[in-house]
């Protein structure tokens, strides 16, 4: 059955084997395209060599621009009763151009994680301070929650960031929804096709380099604790993957050392399956991390810390050992790779936390009654948000200037400023 067009606006086309957010993105296009609506994905980035295959899937692709009132014109064109933006720098884009063509489109934010938060967090550590509620409130977290008010739901993926939103941002409950990462079940018939205890070595680690988290925990990685744990098991080694291995990452590498860094893994799920441990000693974040449920459905335990494990396992045992401390984190990696019994232990959690936790047909089946519900009642829950009504006629209207001044500039037909 149609149910209409939904129109995908990417601050990126969504790479699915580099990053946790390309995964999400194409996750949530093959929800909609299953509930039986037509998508159509439309970024001003440019293609890279690792852009998903969109058309593929049936989906429409479109190239559009920063700035241009062709975007109005291709909004009229296929006019979408549903618009999700790809992060609150989107919205901020395109928003009052959604709203100025299409009024009763509904307008989503998918926020991949709060990035206020994982700011906050990363000027923290930095700082070598402890965060405090305070932090949260910055320039960044103001744009970001202007953003959620703007739209008429918004997609979280951590319940951790849920409660943020609610008790210290004080968001109606109405404008967001928590949304996991959508997974399939992990079944005894993959299980049963994993490589074993003894048939895996060494420890992985992934993850994208731009992302600042990644290069983060490598450097920890680097200096503190593989020093010392090459130590305790001198004959093992460290294998680190990434997409967009700079050469400040790929300098690191030491075989002598074990410290082994490969660059980009054309298959994650292939690599980590592998190795016995994905160590990852997260500092700063937020959101979920997919490495996890990557180590999850390759039966691979994960040593972690406390920001890494955060919001993924709910009341259920970890998958492995969560530890901030680096003696006490150092010591669990050791325990867990020579101890074969405490291994398929933690293999069964993770079993238990991916299938309980991620099942996609839960999940997505509530979220598009969710939606269903929405539009039916659209104008009574915009009339409910209406600090959100404030925010679209101010913030869209003083965007919209500065967008158009834009554009005439590049015409070059704006006045100079004074």
């Amino acid at each position: 059955m149609d149910k209409g067009k939904v129109l995908i606006i990417g601050l990126v086309w969504p790479e699915p084997l580099s990053s946790a957010a390309g995964t999400r993105v194409i996750q949530l296009i093959n929800l909609f395209l299953s509930a039986g609506y037509e998508v159509c994905f439309a970024s001003a980035a440019a293609k890279g060599e690792y852009s998903y295959n969109l058309q593929r899937l049936g989906v429409t692709a479109q190239q559009i621009r920063l700035n241009d009132s062709s975007f109005n014109l291709f909004l009229q064109e296929i006019n979408p009763q549903i618009v999700m933006f790809d992060r609150y720098m989107v919205e901020e884009q395109y928003g009052w151009r959604v709203q100025q063509e299409c009024p009763d489109a509904l307008r989503i934010l998918d926020t991949e994680d709060l990035h206020c938060l994982r700011h906050a967090r990363q000027i923290a550590i930095k700082s070598g301070d402890t965060l405090k509620a305070a932090d949260l409130f910055t320039d960044m977290a103001k744009r970001e929650i202007a953003s959620i008010l703007r739209c008429d739901l918004s997609l979280i993926i951590s319940e951790i960031e849920m409660e943020i939103l609610q008790n210290q941002f004080r968001v109606d409950t109405s404008l967001i929804y928590y949304l996991p990462f959508l997974e399939n079940e992990i079944t005894e018939e993959n299980r049963l096709n994993w490589r074993s205890f003894d048939e895996r070595e060494g420890f992985v680690f992934i993850g994208n380099f731009l992302h600042e988290p990644n290069w983060d925990t490598v450097k920890r990685l680097k200096a503190e604790i593989w020093p010392v744990l090459r130590k305790r098991l001198p004959d093992v080694q460290l294998y680190i993957y990434g997409a967009y291995t700079t050469q400040k990452v790929t300098q690191l590498h030491n075989s002598k050392e074990g410290f082994l860094v490969l660059g980009r893994a054309e298959d994650a799920k292939e690599k980590i399956a592998k190795h016995r441990i994905l160590l990852a000693p997260i500092r700063f974040g937020a959101g979920v991390k997919g490495k996890f449920i990557d180590a999850m459905q390759t039966g691979t335990p994960a040593v972690t810390t406390a920001i890494g494990a955060e919001a993924m396992h709910g009341q259920l045992n970890w998958n492995g050992a969560i530890e901030d401390d680096t003696a006490s984190f150092i010591a669990q990696a050791v325990k867990l790779y020579k101890d074969k019994d405490l291994w398929l232990k933690a293999q069964e959690n993770g079993i238990k936390i991916n299938n309980e936790r991620y099942g996609q047909s839960g999940f997505g089946r509530q979220f598009i009654e969710k939606l269903t519900t929405f539009s039916l009642n659209l104008t009574a829950h915009r009339q409910h948000n209406f600090f959100g009504q404030i925010l679209q006629h101010h913030t869209a209207n003083s965007t919209k200037y500065m967008s158009l001044w834009i554009e005439e500039k590049k015409k070059g037909n704006a006045p100079s400023p004074l």
